[in-house]
């Protein structure tokens, strides 16, 4: 099926709540919580008359700042259905992140938890916000964020200066029927509904504008390429505050009446628990989260044979994972996804009856109803199959543009409406499509293109080394020089020089690595992005080379 759905967020829930009323849309298994689409559509509509009772309008920006809570997905649509925009921030931020994202934003609200891992909420935004703890009745006024009025606690209890979650849901105690549809008619499939904070490879995070349209038809279009019905059932232990969980998650399995079955912060074991419990046929997470599943001491007890499907995605996946994924937890038809947020996120897909071969070498073709070409970087012109060179892509997954940042934008989408990746890919002739870096990553050495997938992929031959990352340095003779930092596999050893030599006569001289050094770990974003340019910063200290840019 290849035709666009032209509903808003709220009007597709409204149908699919009709047609599957009975089915389960939401189990919480430690919680204990059900709900059916009829249950979970009456929760988001009185969850959306609480934001109206509260003062919330068309437009407004609401920040959610936790992991993946039950309010956050109920958030998601009823947001949606009153036009106000749910700007999503990265749990792992701390206070000066957590500034830059609600002045940037202009959020009048920001919803949160107590705290994720090391870091207490409250008390960070206390520190943004000291005006919090004087705070009488009425709106915040704050110095450093003049747009924020409000703060919802998500949680147990009522923190100073806030409403608590259910206090504000009863607001809209007094909002009729007729005010919410009200409401919801004056609302464009077009408008902006969701706003996510790029990872900021380089430069300050860019609010990327996301409408009903992005986000609807492509969890429709991601769930097809899953062959998703209304008997699916899956497990979401990716971050909600990332597309990866609340498009190829929730917005797949919503689009198609299936059963979400969320996981509040990753645990393998907890994932493993849920499959299991609820029968799960499909499970999404990047390849660390699959590794770590596989690896768990328990993992050879729990019967995983209800899983058919589901996506791995955020980095290049290792062919003994897939095979394990496919054999030992039963996903035959598991899917690789390719994408960015810009493109809300999905651009390319593998299918379900793909070879194992091409799910692991390639990023699969492009979803239906989508543009796709590969450009010389030079010229801008059309490649064919089999050349390098960026990839672009163009229709219904296209942003807006990035927040109060016009110019950003009009880098990323041309004039026709391509949307520029600054992915470096090469498409085969069957319309495969595999990512060979990124145009920023590759390094220029004495005049030299050199792309850092390329040795990658060449030094994962090598028995002892377990992963890989390859980045430029700053040089005063070549203007950069070639670094390696490895991950070796376990109890193995390794030197600088025995891996320069590993490369000799192998490949060319001024692809192998000048400096090797050995890691136990990479700098990491929250949604498994590996940042090359924190690797870099390091090396550059380390290395003394700060004179050498």
């Amino acid at each position: 099926m290849s035709q666009q759905i032209d509903f808003t967020v709220g009007a597709l829930l409204d149908d699919i709540a009709a047609r599957f009323p009975d089915n389960e849309a939401l189990v919480y298994v430690d919680r204990g919580l059900r709900y059916s689409y009829r249950q979970f559509n009456e929760r988001c509509r009185q969850v959306a008359k609480g934001l109206l009772g509260m003062g919330v309008k068309k437009g407004d920006h609401l920040s959610i700042w936790a992991y993946n809570v039950p309010e956050w997905v109920v958030l998601q649509f009823a947001t949606a259905k009153i036009g106000a925009v749910l700007v999503t921030v990265n749990t792992s931020y701390k206070s000066a992140e957590l500034e830059y994202i609600l002045r940037q934003s202009d959020s009048s609200t920001l919803f949160l938890v107590q705290g994720f891992k090391d870091t207490d909420y409250l008390q960070t935004l206390g520190e943004v916000v000291p005006e919090l703890a004087q705070k009488g009745e009425g709106e915040l006024l704050s110095a450093a964020l003049p747009f924020l009025k409000h703060v919802v606690f998500l949680g147990e209890g009522t923190p100073g200066g806030m409403l608590n979650f259910d206090q504000m849901v009863e607001l809209g105690a007094g909002v009729s029927d007729a005010e919410l549809a009200a409401a919801e008619s004056g609302l464009s499939q077009h408008d902006v509904i969701n706003m996510q904070y790029t990872s900021g490879t380089t430069g300050f995070p860019k609010g990327v504008m996301l409408t009903h349209h992005n986000v609807v038809n492509n969890g429709f279009n991601i769930g097809e390429c899953m062959r998703f019905t209304e008997k699916d059932r899956l497990c979401i232990p990716v971050p909600f505050f990332h597309c990866f969980g609340c498009v190829l998650g929730v917005m797949a399995c919503v689009t198609h009446g299936s059963t979400m079955v969320p996981v509040e912060i990753f645990d393998p074991l907890k994932v493993l628990q849920a499959i299991e419990k609820e029968r799960c046929t499909a499970v999404h997470g990047v390849p660390t989260m699959f590794i770590a599943e596989l690896e768990h001491p328990s993992f050879g007890s729990f019967d995983l044979t209800s899983l058919r499907t589901g996506i791995m995605a955020g980095s290049n996946c290792p062919i003994e994972v897939m095979r394990r994924v496919i054999r030992d937890m039963h996903a035959g038809e598991i899917t690789i996804a390719y994408g960015q947020t810009e493109s809300s996120p999905v651009i390319t897909q593998t299918r379900t009856d793909d070879p194992l071969e091409l799910k692991v070498s390639t990023v699969g073709k492009v979803l239906p109803n989508v543009e796709l070409k590969i450009v010389d970087i030079e010229s801008g012109l059309e490649l064919p199959p089999g050349k390098q060179g960026e990839l672009c892509t163009r229709g219904y997954l296209v942003m807006k543009g990035y927040y109060k940042m016009p110019e950003e934008t009009a880098r990323a989408i041309d004039a026709d409406g391509w949307l520029h990746t600054g992915d470096l890919a090469v498409m085969d002739e069957n319309g495969y499509c595999k990512i060979t870096g990124r145009i920023k990553n590759m390094i220029i050495r004495g005049g030299e293109n050199i792309y850092p997938r390329e040795i990658e992929e060449f030094l994962y031959t090598h028995p002892k080394i377990s992963d890989i990352q390859v980045y430029g340095v700053p040089d005063r003779k070549y203007g950069e020089q070639v670094m390696a930092a490895v991950v070796l596999k376990g109890g193995m050893t390794l030197t600088e020089e025995e891996v320069q030599e590993f490369c000799r006569g192998r490949i060319a001289n001024y692809k192998i690595p000048k400096y090797v050094r050995f890691v136990d770990s990479y700098p990491m974003t929250a949604s498994g992005k590996i940042q090359k340019f924190k690797l870099r910063e390091m090396a550059i200290q380390e290395l003394q080379l700060e004179g050498a840019e």
